[in-house]
């Protein structure tokens, strides 16, 4: 399926109409995406629409783990935290390219939780689902293991247990390439602003925000996964007044130079009971987060961490770790917004991250909004959407996500292997350009470099390690327009180069665009 282009109208006061669609699915990070691959996969035409760049919100600020949550026990979300072990094994099959194993070490303080409760979590943590890929949780005595050599000697015992890392933002790119692939249209910088019913279906005004024209689609049924502007789009475009609460909170991470030697996380118990992770970043660096504050939408456009946050992270690092850590010590640092069903828990931290899915039939034409979620569970959730809207799609295909690898994700071998066959394949390329990209792309990499046979054929070397040919793919495949998208949310680099890495690959994007439009 090809998306269907109208006349371009300069009046704004005149509107073009595109064919109709079965899905105009509202919002592009995690939960969206996961819903349009599904859904185009089952053979419905779908349209994403996403008013940013994919994942540019929460998607791409979060803790970047596929997890259980081994918290969320104390809260007996068992059922949650069964879904989430279960697809972390699905999802570390299907994407081993941008999903790793990682051992977490949780030191023990006996002020704050016994450790009769520990084990007992960490036993329901390995038996609440099955395990293939994962080991299970131990005991470790600290000053004993190479674990506790970066802790302060006071701390003499700890757990260990496993969990999953994730890329986040390129898990969301995936899923979108994918949804592409498989016939659906995903467009980004693209707002809906308005909706209204017509003829028993959805008559939706999009407003391109790089050229501020207009177009109008048609749509059977409407899906928002708008995420923290769930309820804004409810009450400023369609007109609605929702019917659940959000609940908005937001969560901050610092990034600071490696604190310690090794592939393992820590998962530190501070005194408000809370839980702060510190986890290896982008192999020069130490991730450390998160907080959990309440805020409301007047926020969601300008959302940063704040000078207390900064404090509130270093100070729980420095209960636990030998070395010391300050704001002055923070290089990087984001904070994004977890749109959370309301449960009424008075405490953030709290509140369930599970979701809740509103399905509207009295309207005239379906609409179905999504509250919480977590990137672990974005795939159930995404067949559980699948199974809301059957009724209104008799011929909807049967599930198939589970089994089916993400773009780049067929990897049959170990990923130490597969690294081992692509030096093997390109010599000529350097070690660590070659883990970088098998990282980002897994078996893509061969659609990457394509009829290339040196490293000059990838083109000009427009920033340290990034080339003409890798710019190409991702604007071709990936969906990225800019500068940020391609530094921040496509990869890491950012945080590699120098601070006017941005401004220097932006004014290249722009002359590209200059040089595509003058021979037009």
């Amino acid at each position: 399926m090809t998306d269907q282009q109208p006349i371009t109208l300069t009046n704004n006061s005149q509107v073009a109409t595109e064919l109709t669609y079965d899905l105009l699915v509202i919002g592009g990070g995690i939960n969206g995406v996961g819903v349009a691959r599904d859904a185009a996969g089952r053979g419905l035409h779908v349209l994403l629409v996403e008013q940013g760049d994919l994942a540019q919100s929460t998607s791409s600020a979060s803790s970047k783990l596929i997890h259980g949550g081994l918290r969320y026990l104390e809260y007996y979300e068992f059922r949650l935290v069964r879904e989430s072990l279960l697809e972390r094994e699905i999802l570390l099959k299907n994407a081993p390219h941008i999903i790793w194993p990682m051992r977490f070490i949780m030191p023990h303080n006996k002020l704050l939780r016994p450790a009769w409760m520990i084990r007992l979590g960490l036993f329901l943590y390995d038996h609440l689902a099955p395990r293939r890929k994962l080991p299970g949780s131990n005991g470790v005595r600290l000053r004993k293991h190479q674990y506790g050599y970066p802790l302060k000697s006071n701390l003499v015992r700890g757990f260990v247990y496993s969990d999953c890392w994730v890329q986040d933002s390129r898990l969301v790119a995936l899923n979108a390439k994918d949804a592409q692939d498989r016939g659906a249209v995903v467009k980004t910088r693209t707002k809906c602003t308005e909706a209204i019913v017509d003829r028993q279906e959805w008559l939706a005004t999009l407003l391109d925000k790089q050229t501020g024209q207009q177009r109008q689609v048609r749509a059977k049924m409407l899906i928002n996964t708008a995420g923290p502007w769930v309820d804004q789009f409810l009450t400023q475009a369609l007109q609605i007044q929702p019917k659940h609460r959000l609940r908005l909170v937001k969560g901050s991470h610092i990034i600071v130079p490696k604190l310690y030697e090794g592939s393992q996380a820590y998962i530190l118990q501070n005194n408000d009971r809370r839980v702060i992770f510190v986890i290896p970043y982008e192999e020069k660096f130490t991730l450390i987060g998160t907080t959990d504050l309440p805020v409301d939408e007047s926020t969601l456009d300008n959302m940063r961490i704040s000078p207390e946050e900064v404090n509130y992270l270093c100070q729980a690092v420095n209960q636990y770790f030998k070395t010391q850590i300050t704001a002055r010590d923070v290089v990087s640092s984001y904070a994004g917004v977890r749109p959370l069903y309301d449960d009424a828990k008075a405490n953030a931290s709290a509140v369930t991250r599970d979701y809740v899915l509103q399905l509207h039939t009295d309207l005239g034409a379906p609409l179905l909004s999504v509250y919480g979620g977590k990137i672990t569970t974005y795939r159930r959730l995404a067949e559980h959407v699948m199974q809301k809207i059957h009724p209104f799609f008799p011929n909807l295909g049967k599930s198939w996500t589970a089994k089916t690898p993400l773009p780049g994700g067929n990897i049959t071998t170990s990923f130490t292997e597969f690294c081992h066959q692509l030096s093997l394949i390109y010599p000529w390329l350097p070690k660590e350009l070659c883990y970088r990209y098998a990282r980002a792309y897994g078996d893509n990499i061969t659609v990457l470099l394509k009829s290339t046979h040196s490293i000059a054929e990838l083109g000009l070397e427009i920033l340290p390690g990034l080339y003409e040919q890798e710019i190409a793919y991702l604007k071709k495949y990936e969906f990225a327009k800019t500068a940020e998208d391609i530094l921040w949310r496509r990869s890491k680099l950012g945080l590699h180069l120098p601070s006017n890495a941005v401004e220097k690959l932006q004014k290249f994007l722009d002359q590209q665009n200059s040089v595509s439009k003058s021979a037009i």
